[in-house]
């Protein structure tokens, strides 16, 4: 398994070129649909709304707002992951209340939890930035995503060079209180991308890691 773990990561890479006759099954995509939804996140808030994009016209409208990367429009799957711009009491209370439904528990005994989050993330120095804060909780869940893919052996290439604000307006993110944090196109890389067999470029262990016994 370990050796195994380590050759899905060396086969991924941030692919270039996306076979657009190729498309995820619906059992394939519904595993890593599941996948995000198991993400953890900070006091399990979840502060996300994943879009996930198979319309080809829209898709090809999103190319100029993503620095005309065409990764976007011949993916089979874009993921965009958005963010609450606000973090407000109802978010922090819609999870009180979801913990209550699933494991029983009377509301009243989260109190001291409740409190502590809207202290935090609400009107604490976190909540002063919680978008800021809810976008680092986003790259949780696409390093989730991008593992499992690999997994899989779905292609992914995630992508911070976009305008959010083109993004936020073609799919009407603004109305929604959301906001446009990372995309990632998944699909199949072309036989011929030049990229896929480049040696990976990573920094020795002795760099990266120290280990405090």
């Amino acid at each position: 398994m370990n050796d195994t773990i380590l050759e899905k990561l060396r086969w991924r890479y941030a692919t270039k070129q996306f076979d657009p006759t190729r498309k995820i099954s619906d059992a394939d995509w519904s595993t890593l649909e599941e996948a995000l939804i198991l993400t953890p996140s900070s006091y399990g808030l979840q502060p996300w709304k994943f879009l996930v994009i198979k319309n080809q016209e829209l898709k090809e409208s999103l190319v100029p707002a993503s620095y005309k990367q065409q990764q976007v429009a011949d993916c089979s799957h874009l993921l965009v992951f958005a963010v609450n711009k606000n973090m407000t009491e109802a978010e922090i209370d819609k999870l009180i209340h979801t913990t209550s439904a699933i494991r029983g528990q009377d509301p009243s005994s989260m109190d001291y939890f409740r409190s502590l989050m809207i202290g935090d993330i609400v009107t604490g120095s976190r909540g002063e930035d919680s978008v800021g804060w809810a976008k680092l909780q986003s790259y949780i869940a696409l390093g989730n995503f991008m593992t499992c893919a690999a997994m899989m052996d779905i292609d992914c290439c995630p992508m911070e060079g976009f305008v959010p604000k083109m993004y936020d307006e073609s799919l009407n993110l603004a109305e929604k209180g959301l906001t446009t944090a990372v995309v990632c196109p998944a699909g199949y890389r072309i036989a011929d991308d030049k990229y896929a067999d480049l040696p990976k470029v990573r920094y020795s262990r002795e760099d990266l890691i120290e280990t405090i016994e």
